[in-house]
């Protein structure tokens, strides 16, 4: 059985780390992306995300030098979004160091850009994420732009089209449960995990590691990210594995 990746998530603002509190709202500062990345790093992640929170919502692009930087750092995959609008953007992360690159909005937006950058990089380098919301119809809907504006598309069909349009992977992110610690959204990652045959990463809630546990039982999702337990020093992630381990969840210690 494939091992489980666990993946701690550095949601960047102002050249910091900070804590998403609710519905993507960021406000405690958590301390150095660089220094945070090593010691992830040291401390047996399997990948890292780095994530300007603000780019797409400013119209800006990433701050390529701390991204290079941050990669400097560590010998794991780093996937970096936020701010990244064209097969350009793409390259020049990847030439700054990064593994993979992430495209919400811009993806959203327009769809074209995960087929052209899957062509010039390989799928492999593609990370299609998703913000969804539960309406009140009781479907999940997909959000751009940090969480602010409704994109007018169902989540689990987008899920479906961005494979279908050569994502390599997809970070599925809950709003509903974002920052409240009260674990992933189960029932959302289930169904996109079972219409789509690319690697799923779990996101949006977590606080502990019986929710990874949880997660990859009842939805078999891929990888799980999180950011606040780890940033905090309330778990390690070796801590975070063992875990895991103890409960006959495959990972790599």
């Amino acid at each position: 059985m494939l091992t489980k990746r666990v993946i701690p998530c550095m949601d960047v603002r102002d050249g910091k780390v900070v804590k998403n509190l609710r519905y993507f709202i960021a406000l405690p500062d958590a301390g150095d992306p660089v220094t945070l990345a090593a010691e992830y790093n040291a401390q047996g992640a399997d990948e890292l995300m780095f994530l300007d929170i603000n780019a797409s919502h400013e119209g800006r692009k990433l701050t390529l030098d701390l991204v290079r930087r941050t990669a400097d750092e560590v010998f794991i995959p780093l996937t970096v979004a936020g701010g990244i609008s064209s097969v350009e953007d793409m390259s020049n992360v990847l030439q700054a160091g990064g593994d993979k690159v992430g495209v919400v909005t811009a993806a959203a937006v327009n769809p074209a850009l995960i087929t052209e950058g899957a062509v010039r990089f390989g799928s492999q380098c593609i990370v299609v994420g998703i913000d969804a919301r539960r309406e009140d119809d009781g479907d999940w809907w997909v959000y751009t732009h940090g969480g602010r504006r409704a994109a007018g598309r169902r989540a689990v069909q987008w899920a479906r089209e961005a494979q279908e349009r050569g994502a390599g992977e997809l970070l599925v992110t809950s709003m509903d449960r974002d920052g409240t610690g009260e674990g992933y959204d189960v029932e959302l990652l289930r169904r996109i995990t079972e219409a789509v045959t690319i690697p799923v990463i779990a996101s949006g809630g977590v606080s502990r590691p019986e929710h990874f546990v949880d997660v990859v039982r009842k939805a078999n999702v891929d990888a799980v990210l999180a950011a606040s337990m780890f940033h905090y020093g309330h778990y390690t992630v070796g801590q975070a594995k063992e875990c895991m381990r103890d409960e006959q969840v495959p990972v790599r210690l």
